[in-house]
C-alpha cells in the first residue's frame, strides 16, 4: 500500500507525474564528500496517512540524515523563448525546498510521488573505508513497517582535495533582517547570520559577500534598501572618521564558519557606476544618509570620501591578515554605453586599491581590454571572447539571462543541467563563480518583501530557482534546496577530477571524460542526461582507487 523506489539525486519527483525513472541503488563515494540520494514514495491508501515515522539503520548512521523534498509554487517557471532542455514550463508545484521531518513524522497523502533526501556526511573526520548498507524503513503509527528500501554506498580510500575554485552567492544580509523582523547587527541578527553563514560554506561558499556599505544591488532608482552597513561613519565637515568593529566581528563569523575570501560590496551603483552606494552616517549627532543616488560618482565629495576611507580600510585589513582575502568591486553589469563612467570610477579605486583584485560581473571584454578591471567575471554565454583571449585566473556567472543552452538552475531545468557545471569549470580552468542569489527574497528591485515559499520569482520579475538558493526556517535555521545540495555534487565532481589530475595529469582526465561523445565540452554543448553524469562520476572514482598507492 506504500510503494518506494531508491532514486539518485538528479531526478525531481513531481506530485502529478508518473515516476518512470528506474531504481537506485549503489553507488560509490570518496572520503570529505557530502552524497545524495533520494526515496521516492506513494500511498495507495484513500487517505492521508499520518505520523509516519522514518527509521534508519546503518554503521553510517551517525553520518546520515533525512529530510522531506517539500513543493513550492511556480507561477513564472520560465520565459516563453525557452530552449528544449527543461523538464515543463506549466505553472504549479516543483520540487525544492529540503524539510527537517518533525518529531510527528510525515504526512503522506493519497496517490502522489513525493520523496525524502537522503544525505551521507562524509567531511570531517575521515570516514572508514568499505561497503555500508543503508535501510530506510516507512513506520506505521502503530509500529508495523510499510515499506523499506536499502542503499549501498561504498566508500573508496581516498578523500576530495580542498575546493579551489572561489564561489560566492550574494548574502543579502538585509533579508535576514526583514524576513525574521530583527533589528539589523542586533544580537539575534548577528546569530541568523551566522547560522546562513555556515549554510552557505556548507554548499560550497568560500567568498563572501561582504555589507561596508548597503550594496547597491538590485534597488530601484532612488529607492533604498535597509541599511546594513559594516562600517561606522561620523562627518565633521569635510573629515570623515571610520570604526570597523562590525567588520571585525564579520570576518570573525566568516572564519569561525570556514569563509576564505571577504567581498566588499560594490562602491558605485550597478547599471552604469553613475553614483555612490546608500552610506550613512553621524552627523551633528543625527543618524543621516550622506550618500545615494543623488550623488554624482564622479563628483568632488564622494571622491573626497574615498580618499578618506579607502587608505583606513586597507589598513584595516592589513592590520587583521585580511590583505591576501580580500576582493573588491566598482559596479555590477555595466553594459558598454557605462564604459566611461565605469573607467573614471575604476581609475579613482586603482588610485588606493591597486594592491587588490578587482572583480566584477561584466560580458563587454572592452573592459578588460582597457586595463578597468583585473579580474573580469563574464556570463557563461558570453565567455568565449574572455577564453579566446587567455584571460588568467578567469571567473564566470550566469543569472536569469542565461537561459538557452548553458547551465543553470531553475526550477524547472533538469538538475543534470545543474551539475554539469563542474566540469565545465575544470575543463576551461575557471577560478571563480559567482551567482547574485544566495536569499534574495526580495520582489525585483527590492520594492517589498516577499514569502519565499509563496513568490519564487521575485514578482515575475525572473524565473523560479534565480533568486535564492536557500529559504527562511524556523528559529533562524535555514532550510536548503535540492538546487543547493545539486550545485555542490557539480563542485565535488570538480574537485574529484582535480584530485585524479594530480595523478595521470589534466589532458588524461579530459580525455577519459570527453570519451565517446561527439562533441567535446563547451559552455553550451555538453552531456544532457543525468545518467551520462552519474556514469562519469562512477569512472572517475575507479580511476582515483586504481591510482592509490598500494593498489
Amino acid at each position: 500500500m506504500l510503494e518506494t523506489r531508491s532514486l539518485h539525486s538528479l531526478v525531481k519527483v513531481f506530485p502529478d507525474e508518473p515516476l518512470t525513472e528506474t531504481a537506485y541503488r549503489r553507488a560509490t563515494a570518496l572520503g570529505n564528500e557530502w552524497f545524495s540520494w533520494q526515496t521516492a514514495y506513494r500511498s495507495s491508501f484513500g487517505h492521508t496517512l499520518r505520523n509516519i515515522q522514518i527509521r534508519l539503520s546503518s554503521g553510517l548512521l551517525d553520518r546520515v540524515s533525512v529530510r522531506n523534498v517539500g513543493l513550492v509554487p511556480s507561477e513564472f517557471p520560465c520565459y516563453p523563448d525557452h530552449d528544449e532542455h527543461i523538464l515543463r514550463t506549466s505553472v504549479g508545484l516543483y520540487p525544492d525546498p529540503l524539510h527537517p521531518i518533525s518529531e510527528n513524522g510525515l504526512l503522506i497523502p493519497p496517490r502522489q510521488w513525493r520523496a525524502l533526501w537522503i544525505t551521507a556526511d562524509l567531511s570531517g573526520a575521515d570516514a572508514a573505508p568499505g561497503l555500508y548498507p543503508i535501510q530506510i524503513q516507512f513506520i506505521h503509527e502503530n509500529g508495523s513497517v510499510l515499506a523499506e528500501e536499502t542503499f549501498e554506498l561504498e566508500i573508496i580510500a581516498a578523500a576530495l582535495p580542498e575546493q579551489k575554485l572561489i564561489h560566492t552567492e550574494w548574502f543579502h544580509t538585509d533579508c535576514l533582517a526583514t524576513q525574521y523582523k530583527v533589528e539589523v547587527f542586533s544580537e539575534e541578527h548577528w546569530r541568523i547570520v551566522e547560522k546562513y553563514v555556515q549554510c552557505a560554506v556548507r554548499g560550497g561558499m568560500n567568498m563572501l559577500l561582504t555589507p561596508i556599505f548597503t550594496p547597491p544591488l538590485d534597488t530601484k532608482v532612488g529607492g533604498e534598501r535597509p541599511t546594513v552597513q559594516l562600517v561606522d561613519v561620523v562627518k565633521d565637515g569635510e573629515t570623515y572618521v571610520f570604526a570597523f568593529d562590525k567588520l571585525k566581528r564579520w570576518a570573525q563569523i566568516g572564519d569561525r564558519s570556514g569563509i576564505r575570501y571577504f567581498e566588499f560590496s560594490h562602491l558605485f551603483t550597478q547599471w552604469g557606476a553613475k553614483h555612490a552606494p546608500k552610506i550613512m552616517a553621524v552627523e551633528n549627532g543625527v543618524l543621516t544618509r550622506i550618500f545615494g543616488w543623488d550623488t554624482d560618482a564622479a563628483g568632488e565629495s564622494y571622491k573626497s570620501f574615498l580618499g578618506q576611507f579607502l587608505p583606513q580600510l586597507t589598513a584595516f585589513l592589513r592590520e587583521n591578515g585580511l590583505e591576501r582575502r580580500s576582493y573588491f568591486h566598482v559596479s555590477d553589469e555595466p553594459s558598454l554605453e557605462h564604459l566611461p563612467w565605469y573607467s573614471s570610477a575604476s581609475e579613482l579605486l586603482q588610485t588606493y586599491l591597486s594592491d587588490f583584485p578587482v572583480i566584477d560581473a561584466l560580458s563587454n571584454i572592452e573592459y578588460y581590454d582597457k586595463g578597468l578591471v583585473s579580474n573580469p567575471i563574464p556570463a557563461s554565454n558570453h565567455i568565449g571572447p574572455f577564453l579566446e583571449r587567455g584571460v588568467e585566473d578567469l571567473w564566470t556567472y550566469y543569472c536569469c539571462g542565461q537561459y538557452k543552452e548553458v547551465s543553470n538552475r531553475f526550477f524547472h531545468m533538469p538538475s543534470a543541467r545543474n551539475r554539469i557545471l563542474g566540469v565545465q569549470l575544470y575543463k576551461f580552468a575557471i577560478a571563480g563563480f559567482l551567482h547574485w542569489g544566495y536569499n534574495f527574497w526580495y520582489s525585483q528591485y527590492s520594492e517589498r518583501k516577499l514569502n519565499p515559499y509563496q513568490t519564487t520569482d521575485a514578482d515575475f520579475a525572473f524565473p523560479s530557482g534565480d533568486a535564492f538558493l536557500v529559504y527562511p526556517g524556523e528559529n533562524g535555521e535555514p532550510v536548503e534546496s535540492v538546487r543547493l545540495n545539486v550545485f555542490r555534487e557539480g563542485l565535488q565532481d570538480l574537485r574529484a577530477l582535480q584530485l585524479l589530475e594530480s595523478f595521470i595529469g589534466h589532458d588524461e582526465v579530459m580525455r577519459l571524460v570527453e570519451e565517446g561523445l561527439q562533441e567535446e565540452i563547451t559552455f553550451n554543448s555538453y552531456p544532457r542526461d543525468a545518467a551520462w553524469l552519474l556514469t562519469f562520476r562512477e569512472k572517475i572514482n575507479e580511476r582515483i582507487r586504481a591510482a592509490q598507492p598500494g593498489r
